[in-house]
């Protein structure tokens, strides 16, 4: 899954306002961002294989320590001292916030059990590997992350408001923006000059991206 992570960062932004919907974005895409900046040391692995899936063009080959349910966990529980102690701490009932981020981290691997082939490890690599195989089917792939997507965006909208035309339209704009760069993404033809490093050069700036863009919007609601 990509943008379809990013429904949960709307919905957890529904149930508790204060916190950041730009953080909440990093937060869904943590081990993401922590597998692709690994593999780039060659600690974790992945393959680039043209049509690996309908929906990919690589192959997930090692990946324990961001990708297991084990380290979800954990990461989800760095993330919650992280942002109690260093953060949080100094904000009425800042428990709440810290929860709500974990749970964003957390939230990964149960978005991608349904769309991985099963390469999801629940502790180490050579454990049994879990995923419900979604992207073998494009179109049930993106449809799947459409919906997530539209119907957080109706939990964000609802819950916040917007006094100015940009405020108001927005968020719906920038939906409507990650659902087009979906298209590409599970649609898209491989690229020629496409390798490990390319993608996940490209992989994290395009999260970096989307955080920043969420920050900007979400200043502009209440």
């Amino acid at each position: 899954m990509f943008v379809g992570h990013y429904a949960a960062s709307f919905a957890l932004k529904s149930i508790e306002k204060r916190a950041s919907l730009g953080l909440l974005f990093i937060a869904v895409q943590f081990v993401d961002i922590l597998f692709f900046s690994l593999t780039l040391g060659g600690i974790e692995k992945f393959k680039v294989i043209e049509n690996y899936t309908e929906s990919t063009h690589f192959q997930l080959i090692f990946m324990p320590y961001t990708h297991s349910l084990l380290s979800t966990f954990i990461w989800g529980g760095v993330i919650f001292i992280s942002a109690y102690y260093l953060y949080f701490k100094r904000i009425p009932n800042s428990k709440n916030i810290s929860i709500v981020m974990a749970t964003a981290v957390i939230s990964h691997w149960f978005f991608d059990l349904i769309m991985h082939t099963p390469d999801l490890p629940l502790a180490s690599d050579d454990s049994v590997k879990m995923g419900l195989s979604l992207w073998n089917n494009a179109y049930l792939s993106y449809l799947l992350e459409a919906v997530f997507l539209l119907a957080s965006l109706y939990l964000y909208m609802k819950s916040t408001s917007g006094k100015t035309t940009f405020a108001k339209i927005g968020a719906p704009l920038f939906v409507i923006f990650l659902l087009a760069v979906n298209i590409l993404n599970i649609f898209g033809p491989l690229s020629p000059d496409d390798n490990e490093l390319s993608v996940a050069l490209s992989a994290l700036a395009a999260y970096g991206l989307f955080a920043v863009m969420a920050f900007y919007l979400d200043k502009k609601r209440t």
